[in-house]
């Protein structure tokens, strides 16, 4: 069935503001052909990068000029099917890679930045570089002192918590691919929680998420960041109780109730 033109014009109007497959038409009962290729190509990427591989030692060449102390660990999930089949190994580390952070003679630091493949490597391999490179040059001109990087194979949000633990870091910063949609593939998330340690919940982090091309910049992404950093030093939190309030406190006041 033809769509009439005014209906084509709006739906391609209405397309601008989302990725959501809206309009799409139909030829009998089914989807047109490019809509319905479009769709399996989508999937097809999601799926790549649920089982990809992050490159690792790529990564860790690449910013070793912004982090000259960057530790390689690894979880308790040895490979991607275990990692995918058994969520609660991602979220804990291989006993190699605790004892090497046992043994690691460190200072206490301010912040611990972690870098996690989560779900989806290309959005790793994609994003974590600048933006870190962005979230260091902006936590240097705070002086807050920093944990050695570290850089997790299988990793999943709560295994940040057990990092952050035994480096002896006030807050946690750790940066995961998030899970794959069927209009984005590369989307990164950032969670940090204040005081970590083995056993938080989902509930004592924040989260921001949806940093990729189409969607949070870096800039904003690394601005938000460290309005929650401050906020979470000052009121010793983080999680339902830490709320972007920015625009809360950039509102004028309202002359009629002086």
């Amino acid at each position: 069935m033809a769509e009439q033109p005014e209906s084509a014009q709006l739906w391609q109007r209405l397309r601008q503001f989302t990725n959501a497959r809206i309009g799409l038409g139909r030829v009998g009962d089914g989807l047109p052909t490019n809509a319905h290729l479009a769709f399996q190509q989508d999937h097809a990427l999601a799926r790549d990068a649920v089982h990809a591989q992050v490159d690792f030692a790529a990564l860790a060449s690449e910013l070793q000029a912004d982090f000259p102390h960057i530790l390689r660990l690894k979880s308790a999930a040895v490979d991607r099917a275990s990692y995918l089949k058994r969520p609660d190994l991602g979220r804990m580390l291989h006993a190699d890679s605790r004892q090497q952070l046992e043994r690691l003679e460190s200072a206490p630091a301010t912040i611990a930045l972690v870098v996690a493949d989560g779900l989806s490597a290309v959005a790793i391999e994609r994003h974590a570089a600048p933006l870190l490179k962005l979230i260091k040059h902006q936590l240097s001109e705070l002086g807050w002192s920093l944990a050695p990087l570290t850089l997790v194979e299988q990793g999943r949000v709560a295994i940040g918590d057990e990092i952050g633990e035994l480096l002896r870091a006030e807050l946690v910063v750790i940066l995961i691919g998030e899970r794959p949609g069927l209009s984005v593939a590369d989307s990164l998330g950032i969670y940090l929680t204040y005081a970590p340690q083995r056993g938080r919940n989902d509930a004592e982090r924040n989260c921001i998420s949806n940093i990729h091309q189409q969607g949070l910049s870096y800039a904003s992404a690394s601005e938000l960041l460290l309005y929650l950093l401050g906020q979470a030093r000052q009121r010793r939190l983080t999680g339902v109780g830490l709320k972007d309030e920015r625009h809360q406190l950039s509102q004028p006041t309202n002359p009629s109730l002086e």
